[in-house]
């Protein structure tokens, strides 16, 4: 009788070649893709942070640099904007100036500025950056409204002492449809043309956001009114992530609070959360460097708050247990533990709870305000 190998048209002796390659493929049918796209990239090896302040300091240069050259081929920002005040208006317990400002990359910049009344000698700054949500008609409207926040951000902080500032991001409030697609072409399509055009341009959307940003914290320090040494940035989700970037890239910037968006990029890939973030958000060839906790280490010592929901999707919690592991280590080579802070809300997703809000106040208040 014939042996059922060759019954099946396989030979015995190749039986040792089969078997193998039958584990393999039940191996990689248990696998996710988005696990074998990550084993087979030859990403950077996790980052580590030095055991000592002085090897620190000289690893957090290297690292900064490498975020210069990661956001692209920037055009370079003069040291203050020139800012044309479009109206100001008495808001009872604020003065509120309408500003705009040329980018010098081809886009105009418009903004709020809210100055507290009756401030006594210089008031500590916020720069508020608000949130994506698919919101593109609102932008820097978020700081009037709850759309994002549980209450009206820009006068909350105006109230509380601060001189607050917003801009339009690329793609929002007044720049929707201002890309170079037109001005048909608005919300998500607008936010996909501005991506092609600033990787022709050998950079990416997101270095220009973060470089709006920093331009508008250059005209926050300039004024009279604000003392510079006492300058704080906030927002929740794309929010969140232009302000620890921020941090991340400028000194000036004395204290943070984050909401959601504490994104570790990896375990996003892992959990196959890749479409929780839109196309402005990525930076090419960051993980052939390193991953978020080397951009998150670089605010240290500095005071720096997240929050972040348990379940929101967005920003995997197992990713953010990596990056606090290492954060810490940077804070700990200063002595200053207690400065780094992230909290995660049980069974919270990607919302800014009011008990957030309370937090997130009391953080600036004692970080700002001494």
């Amino acid at each position: 009788m014939k042996s059922s190998w060759l019954l099946f048209g396989i030979c015995p002796g190749i039986l040792c070649f089969v078997e193998p390659l039958l584990m393999a493929q039940s191996k990689q049918t248990n696998e996710t893709a988005a696990a074998r796209w990550l084993a087979k990239a030859d990403l950077a090896s996790p980052f580590t942070v030095p055991t000592t302040r002085r090897a620190w300091e000289g690893a957090r240069r290297e690292v900064r640099a490498q975020l210069w050259q990661l956001l692209g081929k920037l055009p370079p920002r003069p040291r203050v904007p020139v800012v044309r005040t479009l109206s100001r208006d008495d808001k009872g317990d604020y003065f509120l100036e309408k500003f705009e400002f040329d980018n010098l990359a081809g886009a105009t910049v418009p903004g709020y500025l809210l100055l507290p009344k009756n401030a006594a000698g210089k008031s500590p700054g916020i720069l508020y950056c608000h949130w994506h949500g698919g919101q593109y008609d609102v932008g820097k409207e978020e700081l009037f409204r709850t759309n994002a926040v549980p209450v009206a951000a820009g006068p909350a902080l105006a109230r509380q002492g601060y001189v607050v500032i917003g801009i339009d991001a690329y793609c929002f409030g007044e720049r929707n449809g201002a890309g170079p697609g037109g001005p048909s072409e608005k919300g998500s399509a607008g936010e996909m043309t501005a991506s092609k055009f600033n990787l022709w341009a050998g950079r990416s959307l997101w270095g220009m956001i973060v470089r709006d940003d920093l331009m508008a914290l250059d005209y926050l320090c300039s004024r009279p009114e604000v003392d510079a040494a006492r300058v704080g940035v906030t927002g929740i989700s794309m929010g969140a992530t232009r302000s620890w970037w921020a941090m991340a890239l400028d000194e000036r910037l004395k204290a943070g609070v984050a909401v959601c968006c504490l994104t570790r990029y990896q375990n996003l890939a892992t959990s196959e959360g890749l479409k929780y973030h839109g196309i402005y958000y990525f930076v090419p060839g960051v993980l052939n460097h390193f991953d978020t906790e080397a951009v998150v280490a670089l605010a240290a010592p500095r005071p720096l708050l997240f929050q972040s929901g348990e379940t929101d999707a967005g920003s995997p919690v197992e990713g953010i247990r990596v990056i606090e592991t290492v954060v810490r280590r940077a804070y700990k080579l200063y002595e200053q533990e207690e400065e780094f802070q992230s909290v995660i809300y049980p069974k919270v997703g990607h919302v800014y709870l009011p008990e957030m809000w309370d937090r997130t106040l009391a953080w600036f208040d004692e970080k700002l305000k001494k």
